[in-house]
């Protein structure tokens, strides 16, 4: 009888070097592709290593499950979507699937793009669960930002990561709670000089000066003009703001007539701000807009080659235009 009992602490013993020893070797070897896999909740242990067998993951579901009894994990593993990468280990896969590392996607929303065109891209996006496709604009800023008539501006462009399959919606939540922390934070610092009533004015501010200039040296410039020119009750007659108003009608030419069609986006017909913003300002230009130059500029225009000539009255100014209009013909 001890021979017996001492047979079979040598085979646990055994078995239990075996496993030890296989769950530190890679499961996918590295250059080979990674394996997508799932979860669904309430699985229990024996139900999670077969999904993930079945899923393509060349492992013996017997054996994984094995190993999270082993290690007393097999109560703590997460349902969700994962991605087992070459060179995990069958032990790695266990503590991934017990801290829900779940597999990440990525989002990118870029700085000047419109809200229509931010709808675009997250609509399209594979990894995201869709649950505001259908939704009106209205609709949508009800369950995110209620307080608001328009949704233009109200996100702040970073690229986002997320667990694969999580809702749309999250996206635009975790958006504008980025653009409203950055908004208000800058307004509690702000100098009281400025010409804003709200912070909304100030993002309004900040998405003109996002479309006029590419140039990061310039958008402290550029603010500087549209600051100096609300001061001073000056129309601010900036052609971004008489695109956005177009809206479909702009083919990528802005004319005359256009300039002098009133809508509540035209700052050549309308003084002030616009309504809302035109577009989603970064952090970059929402700084210009909180921090203008110190600087007497009324007046810039293009140079042709990326940067702009700034005037401080009409004269120079009409003369920077005949001079650099001739330049680019």
């Amino acid at each position: 009888m001890k021979k017996f009992i001492a047979a079979i602490f040598i085979l646990g013993l055994v078995a239990a070097g075996m496993i030890a020893l296989w769950a530190r070797q890679p499961i996918v070897d590295a250059g080979q592709p990674s394996v997508e896999f799932s979860i669904k909740p309430g699985s229990g242990v024996r139900g999670a290593t077969r999904q993930i067998a079945n899923a393509g993951v060349p492992i013996q579901p017997i054996m994984l499950e094995i190993l999270a009894r082993f290690t007393n994990m097999s109560t703590k593993i997460k349902a969700g979507s994962y991605e087992l990468k070459p060179g995990t280990t069958p032990l790695g896969l266990i503590r991934q699937l017990v801290r829900g590392e779940f597999a990440q996607e990525t989002l990118a929303i870029i700085e000047g793009w419109t809200f229509k065109q931010m709808r675009q891209v997250i609509a399209a996006h594979a990894g995201l669960k869709h649950e505001t496709d259908a939704l009106s604009e209205q609709e949508l800023l009800a369950r995110i930002a209620p307080d608001y008539k328009k949704a233009e501006g109200l996100f702040f462009p970073d690229t986002y990561r997320f667990a694969k399959g999580s809702s749309d919606l999250q996206i635009y939540k975790l958006a504008h709670t980025q653009m409203m922390r950055k908004l208000n934070d800058a307004w509690a610092a702000r100098d009281p000089a400025l010409p804003y009533k709200t912070p909304y004015d100030a993002l309004i501010m900040a998405s003109i000066i996002e479309k006029e200039t590419g140039q990061r040296s310039e958008r402290n410039m550029i603010a500087s003009v549209f600051v100096n020119r609300l001061s001073r009750g000056m129309l601010l007659q900036t052609d971004p703001t008489v695109i956005y108003g177009m809206m479909e009608e702009y083919q990528g030419n802005i004319r005359k007539r256009d300039l002098q069609a009133d809508t509540p986006y035209n700052t050549y017909t309308r003084a002030g701000l616009p309504p809302t913003p035109i577009a989603l300002p970064g952090a970059e230009s929402l700084d210009a807009a909180f921090n203008p130059a110190k600087s007497d500029a009324l007046y810039f225009v293009s140079r042709g080659n990326g940067t702009s000539q700034f005037s401080s009255n009409l004269a120079d100014h009409n003369a920077a235009v005949n001079r650099f209009q001739r330049y680019q013909r």
